[in-house]
């Protein structure tokens, strides 16, 4: 295989065979859609839609000092996540830029849920970091140089799990079909080890969708099995296959970062907004520390641009890299726009100055194409699931 060839996951021979419509995402081979990305949107906030997420990175970090580690490399405070939780953080370079936002899993001491449990550290902390595919290889790189002097060892996973996602509000009836896992208490941002239609998984709950949802970390052996099995107890329910397309319009009505349009190294957490995941508090000092206590005391003086849903009041849609005006001055930048298909009107997230952030700040345009298309500044997230 040439190293410009994209990788495929465990299901790249089903997806091909439901009709997906194939596309280059971070290096892999991803379905963008299998049909009509508007329908699989709508399936996920009315029924069941079923995702293979299988381009994330899993890093596993075990040891008796892995917990310290992690709190020296990111910003969180990894310390205070129990067994069976997951905590949402990111990790910075030394001057407080974001290399990649995470989730990371404190799976049970004894490695429970991971293809390894048990080795080679036993009764130590395990975590499993997941980064976003295209800085999986970014991510482990920065941890296993940090991981100097820490009793801990860092491993690459990415090829000792696929990852499916059931999300919507009949997810929780489609899972429970398949499993005997308590999904009741089941919290969001929490995982447990369990079985799901006859194989091991770890069963996790953050989503990225807006709606409630399960994640499913399988050996890729197990994926094709779990997707047909996932497949036939949704079949009454409405489940229907998802692409990376409708992931992307999932997200963005729930005002969801995604990493490379909302975050980069050129931001901090305080520049993009996400101040709250720096965890200054906790002992020892940690990878841009200073940088980042800095760009809070900026922030504090000087606010920042401030991360704003747009609204059109017309069709057109806005892109990413567009710019935002008032007055005739540019006051802003999309992050990212599409269509949304729960509001029927074309959405936009953006930085703008301070000064027009406020929900119902009159004025506001997007120049689409050298013509500036009015927008109604509105407050995130564009749709919260009702409870």
């Amino acid at each position: 295989m040439s190293s410009t060839e994209p990788r495929r996951t465990a299901l790249d021979a089903l997806h091909r065979s439901l009709g997906a419509t194939m596309t280059d995402f971070a290096g892999w081979d991803m379905p963008l859609r299998y049909g009509s990305e508007r329908d699989e949107h709508n399936a996920v906030r009315t029924r069941a839609g079923l995702f293979d997420l299988s381009h994330m990175g899993e890093i596993t970090v075990t040891g008796p000092q892995a917990t310290q580690l992690l709190d020296h490399a990111l910003v969180g405070n990894i310390g205070t996540v129990k067994p069976g939780r997951a905590r949402y953080t990111m990790i910075c370079r030394e001057d407080g830029g974001i290399l990649d936002d995470l989730i990371v899993y404190r799976l049970e001491d004894t490695g429970a849920g991971s293809p390894h449990a048990g080795t080679p550290h036993a009764g130590s902390p395990h975590y499993m970091v997941v980064a976003n595919a295209s800085n999986a290889q970014v991510v482990l790189d920065a941890l296993v140089e940090r991981s100097a002097g820490f009793d801990a060892e860092v491993r690459d996973d990415r090829d000792a799990y696929a990852l499916l996602a059931v999300q919507g509000p009949e997810s929780p009836g489609i899972l429970r079909s398949l499993t005997d896992a308590d999904l009741d208490n089941l919290k969001y941002y929490a995982g447990l080890p369990g079985t799901v239609a006859g194989v091991p998984a770890l069963i996790a709950r953050t989503g990225y969708t807006g709606e409630d949802g399960f994640e499913l970390f399988v050996k890729p052996e197990h994926a094709v099995g779990l997707w047909q099995a996932l497949t036939g107890a949704g079949e009454g329910a409405g489940l229907v296959p998802c692409g990376l397309s409708c992931r992307d319009t999932l997200r963005l009505e729930a005002g969801m970062p995604l990493y490379g349009n909302e975050l980069s190294t050129s931001l901090t957490p305080f520049d993009a907004g996400f101040g709250r995941v720096v965890k200054f508090e906790k002992e020892g000092d940690f990878v841009g520390r200073a940088a980042l206590a800095e760009a809070a005391a900026r922030a504090e003086r000087t606010p920042p641009r401030a991360l704003v849903g747009l609204v059109a009041e017309g069709r057109r849609v806005p892109r990413a890299g567009y710019a935002v005006v008032a007055g005739g001055e540019v006051i802003g930048e999309v992050t990212s726009g599409a269509p949304s298909p729960t509001l029927g009107r074309p959405i936009a997230m953006a930085y703008v100055d301070v000064a027009h952030a406020a929900p119902g700040t009159e004025g506001v345009g997007v120049d689409v194409r050298g013509s500036h298309e009015p927008y109604e500044v509105v407050a995130l997230p564009f749709y919260k699931r009702q409870k």
